[in-house]
């Protein structure tokens, strides 16, 4: 029971990402509508004309309606990635990871399966939970007088791949929405650009200096949306790779110590 109240008390992230999505797309038109277009970032306060000479915010403000729509792609990835990175600290447990693999290992050498299990305790996380999981069947095996050695070792691994499957879901969700991110992000900015140019054409192709702020404005908006969806797709493409590299070392742990409980298991009984 100890252990259970262990595991439900660690942070699991956000299961509804389309939530997080929703509120960041209100964020970033607000942001859009009151902070890139306040009136006091363009001449005689009114957004429609030019921004005032070096003001960015007004400048941002003229990429168009693509800038909000990128800007949540951007506030997306910022959150996730905080949440990412909650969840996955908490998956890792309270101490290092190769620290506990080696102490778990050593227990193991000992044969103090108690100690074991308390190291488990202490660390928690999700590699914690799924070699406490594993220790429990081990014990289980032990006092198995009907099953061979090899239905033993048997039970024992299909125990450690059943609790990883449980635990490795909780560690990959809202992954696939930044990797989704990394393509779009960087798609919306090109819209964003094409979009600009065809402004701009179509202002060249009026011609006339009437149509010199459409011009500039079109070039504004290809710029801008160039800049953002580079942004956004980098710290996309930064965010999903990092984290899956912890996962990949997280799961190389799970399989380390998993062959180590099974080895002993196999050295110590006939």
């Amino acid at each position: 029971m100890e252990t259970t109240q262990k595991k439900s008390a660690s942070f699991k992230g956000i299961k509804s990402a389309g939530w997080v999505i929703v509120i960041c797309l209100i964020v970033a038109v607000l942001i859009y509508l009151f902070v890139f277009g306040n009136p006091s970032n363009f001449m005689n306060n009114d957004p429609n004309n030019h921004p005032l000479p070096g003001n960015f915010l007004g400048t941002i403000y003229k990429g168009g309606f693509i800038v909000p729509v990128i800007q949540t792609l951007l506030l997306t990835v910022i959150a996730l990635s905080i949440e990412r990175y909650i969840a996955i600290g908490a998956a890792f447990g309270k101490g290092p990871l190769a620290k506990f693999v080696a102490n778990i290992k050593s227990a193991l050498s000992a044969g103090d399966m108690k100690k074991a299990q308390e190291i488990c305790d202490k660390q928690r996380g999700s590699v914690a939970n799924v070699v406490n999981a594993t220790l429990k069947k081990y014990a289980e095996m032990e006092n198995d007088t009907n099953l061979s050695k090899d239905q033993k070792l048997l039970a024992i691994q299909k125990e450690l791949e059943e609790a990883t499957a449980l635990e490795l879901p909780m560690m990959e969700q809202n992954l696939p929405i930044i990797g989704t991110i990394t393509t779009l992000g960087t798609l919306m900015g090109l819209l964003g650009t094409v979009i600009g140019m065809i402004r701009s054409f179509a202002a060249l192709a009026a011609g006339g200096s009437a149509d010199s702020m459409a011009l500039s404005q079109g070039i504004s908006e290809a710029l801008i949306n160039t800049a953002f969806g580079i942004l956004t797709g980098a710290l996309a493409v930064i965010s999903y790779n990092y984290y899956t590299n912890k996962i990949d070392k997280l799961t190389y742990s799970l399989d380390e110590v998993g062959f180590s409980i099974v080895q002993t298991f196999a050295a110590t009984h006939k």
